[in-house]
């Protein structure tokens, strides 16, 4: 790593959804990758091992340090030991990054209840837990930061039918909003990433009949040329963000929602 000064220094921050899927990073792997070069000490939380692994090598190749853990979310004992294990491991938590999310595509008639409940416990109930452990370790430290990744589908109609989706990051915004207002006192931020088009494992699988029959490519092509910009973000454009979130640099700055979006959001049509 370089010796130069990170913008979090001495920082101890928690990313979940921090592993990745396959070769293209995702938002939250990319988010943990840069918080580590930027000189925080990072507790990595997947569900799964092998994803966190490669997040893991990643920061160890480049000199950083951290930590994993294998877990749930949705679990309220899960959540706890994710904050025991870190407080214990590093002595304090500066940084919360919320990143886990799934998408169900369909509308009220389409998708199951199954399916809500399922989405709506991954993308909600799971932020909603690890906040409660958190915030009463930074209300004690008078600090903390907590960055919450939602989507412009919160704003928006992203062109397809997605209902729990759309609902589950709307609930997210307030959440968060809700959280800034409270803590704002105690020397806590709190603030939403609202990312537009993005090029990550998540929108593969899910997403890539929704374009046609042309496969993922047809996908990428079609949602690229959606964008003003012309090009899908990247996991490191959320990532950047959140760095500035993160950071002393947006001290003055909590309840907000930022795009990051391409420009995408102003579109008419």
């Amino acid at each position: 790593m370089s010796t130069n000064t990170g913008r979090l220094d001495g920082k101890i921050a928690i990313v979940t959804g921090a592993g990745s899927r396959g070769d293209i990073l995702g938002n939250g792997q990319a988010t943990a990758i840069l918080f580590a070069q930027q000189g925080a000490k990072v507790m990595l939380v997947d569900s799964n091992q092998e994803n966190l692994d490669r997040t893991k090598d990643h920061i160890a190749m480049e000199g950083g340090e951290c930590l994993t853990f294998v877990g749930d979310v949705t679990e309220s004992l899960t959540c706890k030991e994710i904050v025991k294990n870190t407080i214990d491991a590093y002595g304090a938590l500066d940084i919360l990054h919320n990143n886990v999310g799934i998408i169900h595509v369909g509308g009220p008639v389409d998708i199951s209840e199954e399916q809500w409940d399922q989405l709506f416990a991954i993308n909600v109930k799971g932020m909603f837990l690890t906040c409660k452990y958190v915030l009463p370790i930074m209300e004690s430290q008078s600090k903390g930061v907590i960055v919450n990744i939602s989507s412009f589908a919160a704003i928006r109609y992203t062109g397809y039918p997605a209902v729990s989706y759309h609902a589950s990051k709307g609930a997210v915004n307030q959440l968060t909003q809700s959280i800034a207002i409270q803590y704002a006192p105690m020397g806590i931020r709190a603030n939403t990433i609202l990312p537009g088009f993005m090029n990550t494992p998540m929108i593969v699988e899910p997403l890539k009949d929704t374009y046609g029959t042309g496969g993922v490519q047809e996908m990428i092509r079609k949602r690229d040329a959606m964008v003003p910009m012309g090009k899908m973000g990247t996991g490191w454009d959320v990532a950047y963000a959140a760095l500035f979130l993160a950071s002393e640099e947006s001290r003055y700055i909590t309840g907000i929602e930022l795009l990051v979006d391409g420009g995408l959001t102003c579109k008419v049509t």
